[in-house]
């Protein structure tokens, strides 16, 4: 598996890592999995609504509302538990993480048209020294990362099939997307991105 070199230390980066067709398998059980948790649109605690919708697999899953953030096992809108992370997604957190456990929660955000998301970092975890590994589908979005404690951040552009990390020092990187380059990939209809983000959230 080629992983390529990055700037800073704990980000790791396997660009191209899922060939078109592992793309389009994952992506067929990723909307597999949306029929029975559709995709919805958060609010943040202030009540503003987010520009990706979203969605969960796995025994927890993130959620936003006014309440605030938090994993729960039922999604927020349905009421049902969330479908199960799709087998090839775990083979991979195997395969990348090292971790001695699997995950159990993946997110799914899609962005279409203008929908980004800020800087931020992901802190409501258990184990915050678990890896997250995250995979790219669609559109290439332009991925923004910075140390922890503050400072510079670099511009990374992620495209459909490429696999990245945060662990180590990486892992409460500072990280959001700016924008997609909308029309970069066909493998959704009608264009975006959806992103799956693997978590040990407890």
């Amino acid at each position: 598996m080629r992983e390529a070199p990055t700037t800073l230390p704990g980000f790791r980066l396997w660009p191209g890592l899922l060939d078109g067709a592992e793309q389009a398998a994952l992506l067929a059980e990723v909307r597999q999995g949306l029929e029975t948790a559709p995709l919805y649109r958060p609010l943040t605690p202030g009540g503003r609504p987010f520009s990706v919708r979203m969605s969960n697999f796995g025994a927890l899953g993130w959620v936003s509302d006014r309440q605030g953030y938090r994993y729960q096992p039922t999604h927020p809108a349905t009421g049902a538990p969330w479908p199960a992370i799709p087998a090839r997604l775990l083979s991979l957190w195997d395969a990348l993480t090292g971790w001695p456990g699997p995950p159990d929660a993946c997110l799914v955000n899609l962005y279409q048209d203008a929908a980004k998301m800020g800087l931020h970092q992901d802190r409501d975890e258990r184990d915050l020294t678990a890896p997250v590994l995250s995979i790219s589908l669609g559109d290439t979005a332009v991925f923004r990362i910075g140390p922890a404690k503050g400072g510079a951040t670099a511009s990374v552009r992620l495209a459909s099939g490429d696999v990245c990390a945060l662990t180590g020092p990486a892992r409460l990187a500072r990280h959001g997307i700016d924008r997609l380059l909308t029309g970069s990939s066909r493998l959704l209809p009608g264009g975006g991105r959806v992103n799956l983000t693997l978590r040990v959230a407890s």
